[in-house]
């Protein structure tokens, strides 16, 4: 099994209990499906969401900086007869030939950023990229989640096909998480487990900080959410939820 197949059947796998249809409702509130309306998805991965979008009547454009992942996405929008345009490209350094209705970063994949700079850009970038009135909406881990649920704990995962051994490690300088993953991929081709490793670092900031950085970057309306609700972040909200007008 080639490495792209093996990390995203292993993405796959572990996401099919994610609420993606939660993240469309989301979308549907703030720009309405059957509109025709543009939208590049920033971090698309394997596509689950891209795909969904497009079902829903969007013309949809995906980016991702793995070009693993994309190939994935491209197979299958292909066989469910959808039609994606889809780029390698950082989101920090966004550079399209094209404005949209509506850009999303969905799936806490802002988080993977590591720099201040890089959050900034990756504003001033989306800004540029969409059209008058447009849209970008996207979601982050809260402090809380960061802090408290990943922290310094370690989780597991037991399947005849996947098993993992997940281990985190928190840094409260600069309040980010450092994933450690061990995955056990069943292979019939051997009869075997094959392994591999995967280390991620995840990092977030304070709804203050975001919305300022959003109103430099020349977005107004800026309204904040928690967990896919209309409503307010509290103390244990795990995932802040955004959507800035341009």
């Amino acid at each position: 099994m080639s490495s792209y197949k093996q990390f995203a059947y292993v993405y796959d796998h572990l996401m099919t209990d994610i609420p993606y249809d939660q993240w469309i409702q989301f979308v549907s509130r703030k720009v309405k499906p059957g509109e025709k309306l543009s939208i590049l998805d920033v971090g698309c991965g394997t596509g689950e969401m891209s795909i969904r979008l497009a079902k829903q009547g969007y013309e949809v454009t995906g980016i991702d900086l793995s070009d693993d992942m994309l190939v994935i996405a491209q197979e299958k929008a292909q066989n469910e007869g959808i039609a994606l345009k889809l780029y390698e490209q950082d989101m920090s350094k966004l550079e399209l030939m094209q404005e949209f209705d509506c850009i999303v970063i969905f799936c806490d994949s802002l988080n993977y950023l590591q720099t201040d700079e890089q959050v900034k850009e990756t504003f001033m970038r989306v800004y540029e990229h969409l059209a008058p009135g447009g849209f970008l909406l996207f979601d982050v881990h809260s402090t809380h989640k960061l802090k408290n649920i990943f922290g310094d704990n370690s989780f597991s995962y037991v399947d005849d096909d996947v098993s993992y051994i997940w281990n985190c490690e928190y840094n409260e300088a600069n309040q980010s998480v450092q994933h450690d993953m061990t995955f056990f991929v069943y292979d019939e081709e051997i009869e075997a487990y094959d392994r591999f490793d995967e280390v991620h670092i995840q990092r977030t900031l304070s709804e203050s900080t975001y919305k300022e950085w959003l109103t430099e970057a020349g977005f107004s309306a800026v309204e904040v959410s928690a967990d896919f609700k209309d409503e307010f972040p509290h103390q244990s909200s795990e995932r802040i939820f955004f959507s800035a007008k341009k």
